[in-house]
């Protein structure tokens, strides 16, 4: 309740004049608040540009790693550059689209006949190692040497 409306007469001018001063006082009153809102928002700006600033210097020094690497890179890369040309090359050429074709065919069709060759190889080792047991020395001829003398 407003003191100066109780029967006071009104004064033209001084009631405006009271709320400006309310008003005034009022914000003055939330200065101190206002104040320290204020410096704790400097606060955590000046802490969010430190850390800002540490994770510009390692992207910084991270990026003049990645620099020093190209260019260490960079000459070997190039060099490969001809090579990698004529294997691209090659590789477009269609007789290496024929070349798993012509591996299962080699699997399928040369494999099991190695195989069998294999077995008959060895079935021949084994009929010769027969043979040369069942030769006595002395059912050979005298004009034969025999396998001492012709290795030695």
């Amino acid at each position: 309740m407003d003191p100066f409306r109780l029967g006071m007469p009104k004064i033209p001018g001084l009631t405006e004049l009271l709320t400006l001063l309310q008003t005034q006082t009022e914000a003055l009153a939330q200065l101190p608040r206002t104040l320290t809102d204020l410096n704790s928002a400097v606060r955590e700006l000046i802490a969010a540009t430190s850390t800002a600033t540490s994770a510009i210097a390692s992207a910084q020094r991270t990026a003049e790693r990645l620099e020093g690497l190209v260019g260490e890179l960079e000459e070997p890369v190039r060099a490969l550059k001809p090579g990698l040309e004529r294997v691209g090359r090659v590789l477009d050429d269609p007789a290496v689209e024929a070349v798993p074709d012509i591996i299962r065919t080699i699997d399928e069709d040369l494999m099991p006949m190695i195989a069998t060759l294999r077995q008959a190889q060895s079935r021949v080792a084994g009929v010769t190692g027969l043979l040369r047991r069942r030769v006595r020395p002395d059912d050979r001829p005298d004009d034969r040497p025999d396998d001492a003398d012709a290795a030695g």
